[in-house]
């Protein structure tokens, strides 16, 4: 039995994070059975396609969308949205900023409905949870395999759920919550085709940035309205007694867009240069490297924010859409050095970032700059007051106005049979 579990944790490992923690908050009791299950599906006929099912992609005929209706709204009652969304795990910067807006929209007279597109079929009630106790939402969440309630708006949030959106029959105008460019996260192929499909479905798009935004219009013909970045200044703050003393760099192995490699190599070059300053990682647990650092893992933001006040600089690499993570930098008075892209550019437009060529060394003497800054600590309250001013609730007010708008344009009450009470509240 014991090779068993040993080969089924390994194909675990392989898994998605969201599959991988579902081992891990189950009791020992109900270890070999998990196995069993495990092998069971590996050893299976594969009828899942990347994060979509098999049975949802041959359902879909772009030539003919379904029109849903649309129901009316009624004075002094909620407009009422369905979010479709992968299972979340903690701390995923999508879902985070996902939640932002929900939690804005509820505060501001919505009633929200959360759907789980679960393909793996893991344990929804963690899910739930997970959804309950980190990201504070108190609504509905069900599995969108059940079935959608009529709602006013219906939201995919990313590529795999635009599917069972498009595929549903339930009322309520289409919207693509877009947070980035979700084609360029696989190598050109089936699934990057697939991803790609979903901005032909005729939703109305709501992109996070103007990174993407033009390329959807040109490209794929999509209607799509912009919301700018946020910060969660009550979170991410200066402190005005932490020393700082070293750098900290954002480390997401599984996440080819964020540079993981290029940094590693970066942080190398760096510690040869300046080895008396502390290299801080987190994110990934790392082990073993060739240089001396403090190797966080996955830790919660109140403990980001306190290693960003030890730090000088980080380092936030991205090959897409800008991370939330310079930003949140920033705010703790920690100057970022990002790779220059016209991607993050596009959405990172600020004096005290510190924009550098994709290589090794470009990027290590960028950080040795801002180590090396005589008046390092005048730097730091500049950083952190730029970003006073941006907050999430701006950024939900534009969202909020958006659907209102797209959703009164789009009204024709008299396609939808009967009123309201077609639409639980």
């Amino acid at each position: 039995m014991k090779s068993r579990i040993e080969r089924g944790e390994a194909e675990l490992n392989k898994r998605p994070l969201p599959f991988r923690r579902l081992w891990r908050v189950r009791s020992a009791k109900g270890i070999t059975e998990r196995v069993r299950r495990v092998l069971s599906e590996w050893l299976a006929p594969q009828r899942v396609v990347s994060q979509v099912r098999s049975s949802d992609l041959a359902a879909i005929d772009l030539a003919h969308p379904f029109q849903p209706p649309i129901p009316p709204i009624l004075l002094g009652r909620p407009l009422i949205a369905n979010w479709v969304t992968t299972p979340p795990a903690p701390g995923s910067g999508g879902h985070t900023t996902l939640f932002r807006m929900i939690r804005y929209l509820e505060a501001h007279g919505y009633t929200n409905r959360v759907y789980f597109y679960d393909v793996y079929q893991g344990d929804h009630s963690y899910y739930e949870s997970v959804v309950r106790n980190y990201y504070g939402f108190n609504g509905p969440v069900s599995n969108v395999d059940g079935g959608m309630q009529d709602a006013h708006i219906v939201v995919a949030t990313g590529w795999p759920t635009a599917y069972p959106i498009f595929n549903s029959r339930c009322a309520g105008k289409r919207f693509y919550f877009v947070q980035d460019f979700e084609p360029y996260f696989y190598p050109a192929g089936s699934i990057s085709s697939f991803a790609e499909s979903t901005y032909r479905m005729g939703f109305h798009g709501i992109s996070i940035g103007k990174c993407f935004a033009n390329k959807l219009v040109i490209e794929f013909g999509m209607s799509v309205d912009t919301f700018t970045f946020g910060c969660d200044i009550s979170q991410y703050r200066r402190s005005e007694t932490s020393h700082r003393s070293g750098i900290v760099f954002y480390a997401r192995r599984e996440n080819a867009r964020r540079g993981f490699e290029l940094g590693l190599l970066a942080l190398e070059m760096f510690a040869a240069r300046r080895p008396d300053i502390d290299i801080h990682i987190y994110g990934d647990r790392m082990g073993h490297l060739p240089f001396r650092f403090v190797d966080h893992g996955r830790i919660t933001p109140d403990e980001i924010n306190r290693i960003y006040n030890l730090c000088f600089a980080g380092l936030s690499l991205s090959f897409t859409n800008v991370s939330l993570v310079p930003f949140e930098m920033l705010a703790a008075g920690c100057i970022p050095v990002v790779n220059d892209t016209v991607q993050v550019r596009a959405d990172l437009d600020s004096p005290f970032v510190r924009y550098a060529p994709a290589f090794p060394m470009a990027l290590a003497a960028s950080l040795e700059e801002i180590v090396s800054c005589i008046d390092s600590d005048a730097l730091s309250v500049a950083a952190a007051a730029s970003m006073q001013s941006i907050t999430w609730d701006e950024a939900g007010a534009t969202v909020d106005a958006i659907l209102r708008r797209t959703l009164e344009a789009s009204m024709d009450n008299s396609i939808f049979p009967g009123s309201m009470a077609k639409v639980s509240m």
